[in-house]
């Protein structure tokens, strides 16, 4: 069974594929791969947040991009937000939205 893969709204889709054309090419390649092998796909590709969130760890001319995310039962995976990212370390904004939104998702 193949996994699939959501957003948390439309409004993070939209966020999403309007990823500078480079990350999002990466993105999406590296979506597919979650969607044939699932999303335990590891580094370069993915990477663990903690306490259940993870990243897909887009890369392109533009910069870096991340798309975090969770899993749920049935073998769905969950876009919870995107962004492209400045500094080394995610920014404690970003993965707090990230977290709330997980909560509203497994309540």
């Amino acid at each position: 069974m193949k996994w699939k893969i959501t957003f948390y709204n439309d409004k993070v889709e939209v966020q999403t594929l309007n990823l500078p054309s480079g990350i999002l090419a990466n993105f999406l390649h590296i979506a597919e791969m979650i969607e044939e092998l699932g999303p335990n796909l590891g580094r370069p590709y993915v990477g663990t947040l903690g306490a259940g969130l993870f990243e897909i760890r887009a890369k392109g001319r533009e910069g870096i991009g991340r798309s975090i995310y969770c899993t749920v039962k049935g073998r769905e995976v969950i876009i919870l937000h995107s962004f492209v990212k400045k500094s080394q370390k995610t920014p404690k904004k970003d993965l707090d939205l990230a977290r709330k939104r997980m909560k509203d998702i497994l309540r």
